[in-house]
């Protein structure tokens, strides 16, 4: 049996062959041909099985067979925002591994200890469709541009919102603790803040609690950024994933 093959087709409903790179990939290293099964994912909640009807040296056109919505495996939405570490292959892996656990939205945070202060969003992106093909994930998460931390703490966000640091004197609850205790429904934010390698500064972690962010750690050990991060969306997805019985 064959192993299937998921293409991401952003409103592959609505159109009628793949996206260059995917249908390269598809002509050239898969060698797909005319009456080859593949699926389409559009990064929205759907899967379409589909049919191959014509390739030529750049072009792979389908039609639809079957359409198959699928339905979220956790609950709320779990927003990750995270200062980028100097190494960006760093920070790439964690947004490759975070997107296979699951999250929804990835936004990098220009802090006053930060090391990077510029990056290329369109390079994560592209790590993190590869990933949402890989895992088969039905939603693809939202990569946001650097924004200053100021600018990010003041916005509203509907849900619940913490500040993850390593400062002692300022008292924080466990994450995870916090997180398995909420109830929270579908459509409110999860909202977790992961500090540069330096750590957030006192007065940002003073400005974030201000403005209703609530002060956590993530265990005892002291985590590099990338894994402080994926160490978050692991939380999330534990204390909201929806078990069995509820799907």
């Amino acid at each position: 049996m064959k192993e299937a093959r998921y293409f991401f087709v952003p409103n592959a409903e609505k159109q009628t062959e793949l996206p260059a790179e995917e249908a390269l990939h598809a002509i050239r290293v898969l060698r797909l041909r005319e009456g080859d099964e593949i699926f389409l994912m559009d990064g929205e909640g759907m899967f379409f099985r589909a049919e191959v009807i014509a390739t030529d040296k750049k072009h792979c056109h389908y039609r639809i067979l079957d359409v198959q919505p699928q339905e979220k495996t956790w609950h709320s939405r779990i927003h990750l925002a995270i200062a980028p570490t100097k190494m960006m292959e760093r920070m790439e892996w964690m947004a490759e591994k975070a997107t296979e656990v699951g999250f929804d939205e990835l936004t990098f945070l220009e802090c006053r200890n930060s090391e990077r202060k510029v990056l290329r969003v369109d390079r994560i992106e592209k790590i993190v469709v590869s990933a949402v093909k890989q895992s088969r994930k039905p939603w693809l998460p939202c990569v946001n541009a650097m924004i200053d931390f100021r600018k990010f703490v003041t916005q509203p966000f509907k849900g619940r919102k913490y500040i993850a640091h390593c400062y002692e004197e300022v008292p924080r609850t466990d994450l995870f603790h916090n997180l398995s205790k909420a109830d929270l429904q579908d459509d409110e934010d999860v909202v977790v803040m992961i500090g540069p390698e330096g750590d957030f500064s006192i007065d940002e972690v003073q400005m974030a609690i201000d403005h209703g962010f609530v002060s956590v750690s993530l265990g005892e050990s002291r985590l590099r950024t990338e894994t402080a991060g994926l160490s978050a969306v692991m939380m999330a997805q534990l204390c909201l994933r929806k078990v069995n019985s509820e799907r």
